[in-house]
């Protein structure tokens, strides 16, 4: 905007019409074109908005009435919606998150990547809208009660909601949470305050192998072990599909459960299956967290890879090695790479578990580790990357660039991310962005998977 002011202020209250959603979930409005990214405002939605944050470029508002609700709009079943942090878009119509996760996508390549028309497919919807995620941490809270367990208010890092019911976990799930809450009200118990940096207990993560029925549990708490273990473990036994039980010590004043953990009973992991393969998973180590769609997003990467049996693939960011072992088949060697050693661990015993022989994992920065690598195994014929949100660093593309693979298969988590990356593997390193499809992992939540297929020019 220059040196022009811009037409808004903070706590101005606008009538503003919703033309679209941004990426992150947030509505488009336009103010005599200037940009107002409206929380709580969905498509075709006419709202009144009260102005929180003014920029030159933008200002972002938040929707305290809508005036003409959008056909597009419909009944939350969950009760704690939208109060709840969890979900943003249980209220849009299923069609609708579709089209604007997809247009997010195509959006994105065009604005950041410079592609006029990004070969952009089909959306892949998901299989199951509500339920789907294998994998939920908790916060504590006080109530009167005692000790509740849920998640962090929309907005707030200081507050959280009591959940009764989840809608994106299972029954089983719920009841597990359920019972950890009834255990430390029995035990008197004090919950964590994160805005006071007092109390014990912090957090509840619940993973479960959706295709196994087997079940891990981590506590996380305070320092200092104020519990009895005894009680804790059986109340949890008490499920027949809890395998593994862990606890874990977080000392900091941040949120975190990606720590060490010690075992209190059970199994040190769990298994889930995936792709016909089975997949063991550990309390650090990363998996998918909806894992029917992660068959799906792994099949499409197969897909775009094309392998015929000769090729040697690197597999970046591998995690537990799920892409790389599921692809393995098909190609003549596969070596990962991932930065979590805990994950690497799961990766190696993955590929004993299933009897491949044929793929390699090590430890190490991804971008430190491709020249090493490249002596080892030789030139890539096809490269896999899933990198975290923040995509692909500088470095990485420029140590990428240089392997001059002739496809590279790249699953992405953040579109803004991927088409920056898109962007400078073309500028820089030859490559042309053949196909993308988005696919719909997390329903009612902002986040958008795709996979990409670029091609060495």
């Amino acid at each position: 905007m220059g040196g022009v002011a811009a037409p808004v202020a903070r706590d101005q209250e606008l009538e503003l019409h919703i033309d679209s959603l941004a990426y992150g979930g947030n509505g488009v409005a336009r103010l005599n074109g200037f940009v107002v990214f409206v929380r709580r405002g969905l498509p075709g939605d006419t709202v009144r908005a009260r102005v929180t944050k003014v920029k030159r470029s933008h200002a972002e508002a938040t929707a305290v009435e809508v005036v003409e609700p959008s056909a597009k709009r419909v009944e939350a079943p969950c009760a704690h919606y939208p109060a709840c942090g969890g979900c943003r878009f249980q209220d849009l119509a299923y069609e609708a998150q579709l089209d604007a996760k997809q247009e997010q996508v195509r959006e994105a390549l065009r604005r950041i990547g410079g592609i006029a028309e990004p070969p952009v497919e089909s959306i892949v919807p998901a299989e199951a809208q509500f339920f789907y995620r294998n994998k939920l941490e908790y916060s504590f809270t006080a109530t009167p009660a005692g000790p509740a367990l849920g998640f962090h208010k929309a907005g707030r890092w200081d507050e959280v909601l009591e959940i009764e019911k989840c809608w994106l976990t299972s029954d089983l799930g719920n009841a597990i949470r359920g019972a950890v809450r009834d255990w430390a009200r029995e035990e008197r118990l004090e919950a964590y305050d994160q805005r006071e940096q007092t109390g014990y207990l912090r957090h509840l993560v619940v993973r479960e192998g959706r295709n196994t029925g087997q079940v891990l549990v981590q506590l996380v708490t305070a320092a200092g072990e104020r519990f009895d273990r005894d009680q804790l473990v059986e109340t949890l036994r008490r499920f027949p599909e809890v395998r593994s039980i862990h606890w874990a010590v977080n000392e900091t004043p941040a949120e975190v459960t990606n720590l060490p953990t010690t075992l209190l009973w059970g199994e040190d992991a769990i298994e889930e299956q995936l792709c016909g393969l089975r997949f063991r998973v550990r309390p650090n180590a990363f998996l998918q967290t909806n894992t029917a769609m992660a068959e799906r997003l792994y099949g499409i990467a197969g897909e775009f890879a094309a392998l015929t049996g000769g090729e040697t693939v690197y597999d970046l960011y591998c995690g537990i090695g799920t892409i790389g072992l599921s692809i393995a088949s098909h190609a003549l060697t596969v070596w990962g790479v991932e930065v979590s050693e805990e994950s690497v661990a799961c990766a190696l015993e993955n590929a004993d578990l299933n009897g491949i022989s044929n793929a390699a994992f090590f430890a190490g920065e991804t971008a430190d580790a491709l020249a090493e690598l490249r002596d080892r195994a030789g030139d890539p014929d096809v490269i896999v990357v899933d990198p975290p949100r923040a995509g692909l660093s500088n470095k990485a593309v420029r140590r990428l660039g240089r392997l001059e693979a002739p496809r590279i298969v790249y699953v992405s988590c953040n579109p803004t991310t991927l088409a920056g990356n898109v962007k400078e593997l073309a500028a820089s390193w030859g490559y042309t962005l053949e196909r993308v499809r988005p696919v719909d992992m997390f329903p009612h939540t902002p986040h958008v998977e795709s996979v990409s297929l670029l091609v060495k020019r």
